[in-house]
């Protein structure tokens, strides 16, 4: 009786880490978007991929989930660049660009 309540629990708990990961992503995926059109560029493929997890310790001491996200982007429409957005919890932490060619 006892493995499977353990077993529900889990279950919820990944559930919700999920919903939770999706929102970030939106957040990101967002943010990424308007950085783009601030600096008429394009962000290509309507994706981000997350390629790492961190936990990390805030400014009030309290633990939060920090998620790097990469994108594509381009400024000439022939050109691919990358970029990176860091969030830490729901919060855009930074949009780092790759060096870009200029019209």
């Amino acid at each position: 009786m006892g493995v499977h309540i353990l077993g529900i629990i889990l279950m919820a708990m990944g559930f919700f880490y999920w919903q939770g990961a999706q929102k970030v992503k939106e957040i990101a995926l967002n943010a990424t978007q308007n950085r783009c059109e601030q600096l008429a560029l394009q962000r290509l493929d309507g994706y981000i991929a997350l390629f790492k997890v961190r936990l990390q310790c805030d400014s009030l001491y309290q633990w939060r989930i920090r998620r790097y996200y990469q994108f594509e982007f381009s400024a000439t429409g022939g050109d691919r660049c990358n970029g990176v957005i860091v969030m830490l919890a729901s919060r855009v932490e930074s949009i780092q660009l790759e060096p870009y060619r200029i019209q």
